[in-house]
C-alpha cells in the first residue's frame, strides 16, 4: 500500500513519522522497528530514529510505502 502523509513543518524525524502516520503506537515500537533494520528510506535501510525526512522522501515498512509531503 502506498500513501502520502502530510506534515506541518519542513522536516520530521523518522520515528515521529512512524507514530504520526499510525504505523506504530509508541516511540519504543518505532525504535525497535528502525534499529532491527525493518525500515527503508528512499530505498536504503535506515537505523537512525532521528533521521530527518523532507517532502518527497519515501519510507518503506513491510508492504507499506509512506510518501512525506510538507504543507509548507
Amino acid at each position: 500500500m502506498r500513501r502520502e502523509v502530510l506534515i506541518s513543518g519542513r522536516t520530521i524525524d523518522l520515528g515521529a513519522l512512524l507514530k504520526w502516520s499510525g504505523e506504530v503506537r509508541t516511540g519504543g515500537e518505532a525504535k525497535q522497528l528502525i534499529q532491527s533494520g525493518q525500515v527503508r528510506v528512499n530505498g536504503k535501510t535506515e537505523i537512525r530514529r532521528s533521521r530527518r525526512l523532507v517532502s518527497g522522501d519515501e519510507v518503506e515498512l513491510g508492504e507499506t510505502t509512506i510518501v512525506v509531503r510538507s504543507s509548507k
